[in-house]
């Protein structure tokens, strides 16, 4: 068991959790990459889908264009995001088809997401 990945604290592992892609209890190692974004969607097998917003700009109109991107996550039972939280996320290996990331820390507050952007 690691008690921290990239800064993050390890939680608590909840009674009867045998999830090997939990990076935290698991087996899953997890790579530098990370983002953070909004849980829309919460399917079965503890899959997520996150979206975030950035503004990019137009030359031709000299504006700025908002571009989402979507993603999808594993969510660990240790961890349990639910839709609408700020949610940190990591890459790792392929875990199914359409999953490489996986979900590392639930922020709280706005202070602990303002902490985590900075870095």
């Amino acid at each position: 068991m690691k008690s921290e990945i990239l800064g993050v604290k390890a939680p608590e592992k909840k009674e009867g959790e045998n999830d090997q892609n939990c990076p935290f209890h698991g087996i899953l190692n997890v790579k530098d990459e990370t983002f953070v974004g909004t849980v829309v969607k919460k399917d079965a097998h503890g899959t997520l889908t996150l979206k975030w917003e950035r503004l990019v700009f137009n030359s031709k109109y000299e504006r700025q264009l908002k571009k989402t991107n979507t993603l999808r996550a594993h969510n660990p039972p240790c961890i349990a995001a639910e839709v609408g939280q700020k949610v940190l996320v990591v890459r790792t290996r392929p875990i199914s088809k359409t999953k490489h990331h996986v979900v590392l820390k639930v922020f709280k507050d706005s202070e602990d997401l303002k902490k985590a952007v900075k870095k």
